[in-house]
C-alpha cells in the first residue's frame, strides 16, 4: 500500500511558471522564512502557486544562505475561476491598512486601488509593502491568485479611469440609500452581468462635493451598510461580506 504524502509545511507565491520538473530556485525574504523560521531540510514538501497554473508540490533540493532550490513534482489543485473584485479605498495609518489589505485578501479581491480624498490622512503609500501584506494573505488562506495592488491616484482620476462596464458600489456614510444587499441584488437582476468595484471613504467621510462627483457616474450605486457609523477598516470589510454574501462565490 503506497504511502500517504505529507501535508507541505508552507505554501508560497512564486511569479514563475510551474509545472512537472520545473527546478525553482527562491532568493531573498523566502530563503529566511524556509531556511530560518520554518527550517526545512532537503526532501521536505511545500506547496506553490503562481496564480495561474494551480497549487503544486515541491520538494526542497537545497539550502544555503542565500538560496533555496526546489524541485516541482505533481499538480495538486487545478487553477479555478475567482470573483472578480475590486476595492477602492481612502489609505488608512499602519497598522490599520496592512489588515485591510489581508482582510481583503481573503475576502476575494482582485484589485486594491489606493485613492486620495480630500479628508484623506495617508497622503503616501507604499505600494510594494501592500502587496507583500497581500500576497503573505493569500499564501496563508490558500488563494490560487494574489490580488494586484496599484499605486495611490485622486479620487477624481479613479473615477475618470473607471471601466464604464464595471459596477461601482459606493458606501455612503449619510445613509439616505438602500441598504447594500437591496443595492447588489437589484443590479445583479439586470439581463447583463458585471464586474464590481466597491468604494469605501476616508475616516472623516467623503466631501460633499466628492460625494457628488461619485454619484454622478452612471456606473455608481449608492448604498448604506446600516445605521452603526463604521471605521473605514470595518467598512471595507463589511462591505466586501455582503457582496461576496449577495453575489459572490459564498
Amino acid at each position: 500500500m503506497a504511502m500517504k504524502q505529507l501535508k507541505p509545511k508552507a505554501r508560497l507565491f512564486v511569479p514563475g511558471p510551474l509545472s512537472q520538473g520545473e527546478v525553482i530556485t527562491l532568493a531573498g525574504q523566502q530563503v529566511h522564512y524556509i531556511s530560518n523560521l520554518i527550517r526545512l531540510q532537503a526532501g521536505e514538501a511545500l506547496a506553490l502557486f503562481n496564480g495561474c497554473d494551480g497549487e503544486w508540490r515541491a520538494a526542497v533540493v537545497a539550502c544555503s544562505k542565500k538560496e533555496v532550490t526546489l524541485k516541482v513534482s505533481q499538480c495538486t489543485r487545478k487553477q479555478t475561476p475567482e470573483p472578480d473584485l475590486w476595492l477602492a479605498f481612502a489609505p488608512i495609518k499602519r497598522p490599520g491598512i496592512d489588515y485591510m489589505a489581508q482582510k481583503a485578501t481573503e475576502l476575494g479581491v482582485s484589485k486594491l486601488i489606493p485613492v486620495r480624498t480630500m479628508r484623506t490622512v495617508v497622503t503616501r503609500v507604499k505600494t510594494e509593502h501592500l502587496a507583500a501584506s497581500a500576497r503573505e494573505a493569500a499564501e496563508q488562506c490558500e488563494r490560487l491568485t494574489i490580488p494586484e495592488v496599484v499605486d495611490m491616484a485622486k479620487l477624481e482620476t479613479v473615477l475618470g479611469n473607471w471601466p464604464g462596464e464595471r459596477w461601482l458600489l459606493f458606501c455612503d456614510e449619510e445613509k439616505g440609500d438602500p441598504l447594500v444587499v437591496e443595492a447588489l441584488l437589484a443590479v445583479s437582476q439586470k439581463p447583463a452581468k458585471s464586474p464590481w468595484g466597491i468604494l469605501i471613504g476616508p475616516e472623516e467621510g467623503f466631501s460633499s462635493k466628492e460625494r457628488e462627483l461619485i454619484r454622478s457616474y452612471s456606473y455608481c450605486i449608492p448604498a448604506s451598510l446600516g445605521p452603526r457609523v463604521l471605521r473605514a477598516d470595518t467598512a471595507a470589510l463589511a462591505a466586501l461580506s455582503l457582496w461576496q454574501a449577495a453575489i459572490g462565490d459564498w
